[in-house]
């Protein structure tokens, strides 16, 4: 099965040696407020990996929602459709081509990745350190590494533009970069539930088995 970099999902390039950092103080105030005050979040995404060299080897396209906590929607659609479905329980892979699933158990698939900045509940800063902020070509970036040195990701970049996430930059211990473009973004705005809920499609091969959600007392 094809091997997609998480995220969940841009430029051709950030420059690796980052020129005319301006430090600034607010950035952890701006992740605080996107991880607990954004709700829903839907748009565009344009996403590339970066070998160590600074080598383009994939670019992909598609969309994404998110409802928190714990439920997000990551398709992506060009060169290839594969979608991620993530329903509070379990997390869904479904690649068309293929047409193969795999399901895992959300919490588990997700613990110490980025993707917990995402869709994940207003704890999720607890498993990250923050690593400074700085202005660079008009946007805010902050800087967040993981607490889980074994969590695959060396550090995550966040950038915001007047206040609004518009760019992600994941480095793994590859060395490999990860950055997605973020477009035409709603925050806040109802999304169907059904959006969030995996139905197998006939004849397709399922690898794992789903775990039951839990019940909640009234």
């Amino acid at each position: 099965m094809r091997q997609l970099s998480y995220l969940v999902a841009g430029l051709l390039l950030l420059a690796v040696v980052r020129a005319a950092e301006t430090v600034v103080d607010d950035g952890e105030a701006l992740v605080n407020a996107f991880v607990t005050d954004v709700v829903t979040f839907s748009g565009d995404f344009e996403q590339s990996l970066i070998d160590p060299d600074g080598r383009l080897l994939e670019t992909t396209s598609g969309t994404l929602e998110i409802q928190r906590p714990g439920r997000f929607r990551w398709v992506y659609e060009e060169p290839y459709e594969q979608w991620l479905v993530a329903d509070g329980t379990n997390i869904w892979s479904y690649d068309v081509d293929l047409e193969q699933v795999t399901v895992k158990p959300q919490a588990d698939a997700l613990a110490n990745t980025p993707a917990l900045l995402l869709g994940g509940s207003g704890q999720a800063m607890d498993q990250f350190e923050h690593g400074g902020s700085f202005v660079e070509s008009g946007l805010t970036w902050v800087r967040l590494l993981p607490v889980d040195t074994d969590s695959g990701f060396r550090r995550v970049e966040l950038g915001f533009d007047d206040g609004r996430l518009s760019r992600m930059v994941f480095l793994d211990n590859l060395e490999q970069t990860t950055v997605v473009v973020l477009k035409n973004v709603v925050v806040n705005e109802p999304i169907d539930a059904a959006r969030f809920e995996f139905a197998i499609p006939d004849d397709v091969d399922v690898v794992g088995k789903p775990v039951a959600a839990k019940l909640t007392a009234d």
